[in-house]
């Protein structure tokens, strides 16, 4: 047992674990008037850490801001018993809060509908109702390219992990390959889905380099896989009786598929195999999040945002995959119609770890932190809720917005929670203090779509005023 020198004497037993509860030491005394900063010289003397990395600690969910002894007096908690106490590791950077529009860039002729940023934040990508995909330079926040392939309103947009290619799908169920250094579409639009495209999703870098696949979901019932070299759609996951609203390619090589017959289906990708099916849900499934988004999204671009030769991708993407995920299993949530959502551990259990319950009413996007402590959702309620990502426990509600909230992006130090809503604004929420911390209105209507870029430099917004804005600190 250890314990650490103190003027004063008194001293309480603690007990230090990491967020998924494993013990750091025994349980030892630690003086009363050990606050954050002793809390954080103690973890990284015990972890080895060469250099000293900021930490923040939680007793019963609730972050300690205070000495120890305070802590325990205020909550009228005995000496006597031991104190656990959570240690989480933060972000070396710090993402600066958004707090103005540099600009409103007119150019799309119809509502903007879905927006996003490329892996290394420095191209922005947009789809509207206008059949168009715009693409803008981000120095000068003028337009670039004005994509045109599409005969009906773009719905989605995803980037390759390693930024070379984006993709689009639309309305009438065709998915555009392009090029995003030129604005020019990499021959003719794909076919093979009969219905809107609700989702894409790419094999993640570390996996496959340079990035060939993605996986497309469709009001259909079907999702497919792609191949963008081949020009062709390679394998299709049949299975679900309705509509597939969502998809995702997990780090572990698995796709799932989120739909409105209310299952996940688990599929492998040589042989467009199901591998399991998660049930739970009473109504629809609409939004799907893993816990290790960021870094599939981001491949082996950081904040930073060095770049590094292509035969070194795969292994720095690896790398930032493998940290995130530490030696937990991959986590998936969902968000559904039933206004419920669930945790799973899809890699463990077909069971969920957790129903989490609170909304009152549909969940409508779901979203894991850059460094999968927390989940976002967003809901028709006018609320967003924040959970811990790693057992599901309700943690906050963020209360502000008058309309449905559409959807949620996360600064990339998991600091700040950004929403955008049918009210007509966008907000920043501070996750440490549980409060608003920029509200930011601007737009003459609803916002439909939010992203947050990757290096934490910039926000973007669009919805029913046609316009894109661009915010900054």
């Amino acid at each position: 047992m250890m314990s650490m020198d103190t003027d004063e004497g008194k001293t309480v037993m603690c007990l230090l674990t990491d967020p998924e509860g494993t013990h750091l030491g025994s349980a030892m005394y630690i003086p009363q008037n050990a606050g954050p900063l002793q809390l954080t010289q103690l973890v990284n003397r015990f972890l080895d850490n060469e250099e000293m990395l900021p930490y923040s600690f939680y007793v019963s969910d609730e972050e300690l801001l205070v000495p120890v002894g305070t802590y325990l007096e205020k909550n009228k908690v005995s000496v006597e018993k031991v104190l656990t106490i959570v240690y989480q590791q933060q972000a070396v950077f710090r993402i600066r809060p958004v707090n103005r529009c540099s600009q409103t860039i007119a150019g799309h002729a119809e509502a903007v509908l879905c927006v996003s940023f490329s892996p290394d934040g420095k191209q922005l990508a947009s789809g509207s109702g206008d059949t168009t995909v715009r693409l803008w330079d981000l120095y000068t926040e003028t337009p670039l390219f004005t994509c045109k392939g599409h005969k009906n309103w773009v719905l989605t947009v995803a980037w390759s992990p390693d930024g070379k290619h984006l993709v689009s799908g639309s309305k009438s169920g065709e998915i555009c390959c392009w090029n995003p250094k030129k604005g020019e579409l990499e021959g003719s639009p794909l076919t093979g889905h009969k219905k809107w495209i609700t989702g894409i999703s790419w094999e993640p870098v570390h996996l496959s380099s340079p990035c060939r696949r993605f996986v497309t979901s469709s009001k259909d019932g079907d999702a497919r896989i792609w191949d963008i070299t081949l020009k062709k759609s390679i394998i299709c996951l049949s299975g679900h009786t309705l509509a597939v609203t969502c998809v995702k390619w997990g780090g572990d090589g698995i796709i799932y598929t989120g739909s409105q017959d209310c299952t996940i289906k688990m599929w492998e990708t040589t042989q467009g195999k199901l591998i399991r099916e998660l049930k739970g849900h009473g109504h629809w499934i609409n939004s799907l999040a893993l816990s290790t988004e960021y870094v599939l999204r981001t491949g082996a671009f950081d904040h930073t945002g060095r770049q590094y030769p292509p035969n070194e991708e795969k292994q720095k993407a690896l790398e930032r995959y493998n940290q995130t995920k530490g030696d937990s299993p991959e986590r998936l949530v969902s968000g559904s119609d039933d206004f419920t959502m669930f945790l799973w551990e899809p890699s463990v259990s077909k069971q969920p770890k957790k129903r989490l319950t609170g909304h009152q009413q549909l969940v409508n996007h779901v979203y894991f932190s850059p460094d999968g402590k927390w989940i976002a959702s967003a809901s028709f309620d006018k609320s967003v809720r924040l959970w811990n990502g790693i057992t599901g426990q309700f943690v906050t509600t963020f209360r502000g917005h008058v309309g449905p909230v559409y959807q949620v992006s996360w600064s990339a130090d998991s600091r700040l929670l950004l929403s955008g809503s049918k009210d007509s604004t966008l907000k920043i929420w501070e996750i440490r203090t549980k409060k608003l911390k920029q509200d930011l209105p601007g737009h003459a209507d609803e916002v439909f779509a939010v992203d947050w870029s990757p290096d934490g430099e910039k926000v973007v917004s669009g919805g029913k005023d046609r316009v894109l804005k661009l915010w900054k600190g």
